[in-house]
C-alpha cells in the first residue's frame, strides 16, 4: 500500500491550534491507515490504497474544511519523492556561506508556469536564493525569515497558487524517516 505525507497549510499558524492527537484521528476517520504526526507543523504520515495523489488532496481538503472549518490547502508527496526532494541540491554547497544558510522548501500542488516560474526567479537578491524543480520551489536565504524581503505570503502571490513552506531540515528528516 503506498505510504504518503500530507503538507498541511495553516495549521497551528496564525490562530489555527490543532493538536496532533486530533489531526491523527481525523486522518483515521478518512479511512487512511498507519497514521503518525511529524512535529507540530501540519505534516501527516499515512498508508491509503489510493494512487492519486490529487484526489488525495482533494478528499482531506474537503474534510479538513468541514471538520476544522476553515481551508488547509494540502500538498500530497510519496514518501519515496519527499526522500527525492530531501536530497535534491540546487544551490552550490561549495558557497563559504552555505552552513549558515537558511534553506526552505515550499510545495506546490501543480507544476508552475514557464512564465511563473521565471517571475519567481526575478526576485531573486543577493540575500535570497530561488530554484525551481517540478513541484517544489528552494529558497536559500542568508537572512532570517522574518527579516528577509521574500516570504512565503510573496511566493504564493508572484506564482498564483497556494503554497506551503518547510525547513529543508524539516523534509531530510522525514526523507531518512520514511525511505
Amino acid at each position: 500500500m503506498p505510504r504518503y505525507i500530507a503538507f498541511l497549510r495553516a495549521i497551528n499558524v496564525g490562530g489555527h491550534t490543532v493538536r496532533m492527537d486530533y489531526l491523527r484521528s481525523l486522518f483515521e476517520a478518512l479511512g487512511f491507515s498507519n497514521v503518525e504526526t511529524f512535529i507540530a507543523s501540519g505534516n501527516v504520515i499515512f498508508d491509503s490504497k489510493s494512487k492519486s495523489s490529487r484526489a488525495l488532496e482533494k478528499k482531506i481538503e474537503a474534510f479538513l474544511e468541514e471538520t476544522l472549518g476553515y481551508a488547509v490547502a494540502t500538498f500530497i508527496r510519496s514518501t519515496i519523492e519527499v526522500a527525492t526532494i530531501a536530497g535534491y541540491e540546487p544551490f552550490n554547497a561549495a558557497d563559504p556561506n552555505a552552513e549558515r544558510d537558511v534553506l526552505y522548501i515550499a510545495f506546490l500542488a501543480d507544476t508552475p508556469a514557464e512564465k511563473a516560474k521565471q517571475k519567481l526567479v526575478s526576485f531573486a537578491t543577493e540575500d535570497d536564493e530561488l530554484h525551481v524543480s517540478g513541484r517544489e520551489i528552494y529558497w536559500r536565504s542568508r537572512k532570517k525569515m522574518s527579516e528577509s524581503e521574500f516570504s512565503g505570503a510573496r511566493l504564493e502571490k508572484i506564482l498564483g497558487m497556494p503554497a506551503t513552506l518547510r525547513n529543508a531540515t524539516t523534509i531530510k528528516r522525514l526523507g531518512s524517516k520514511y525511505p
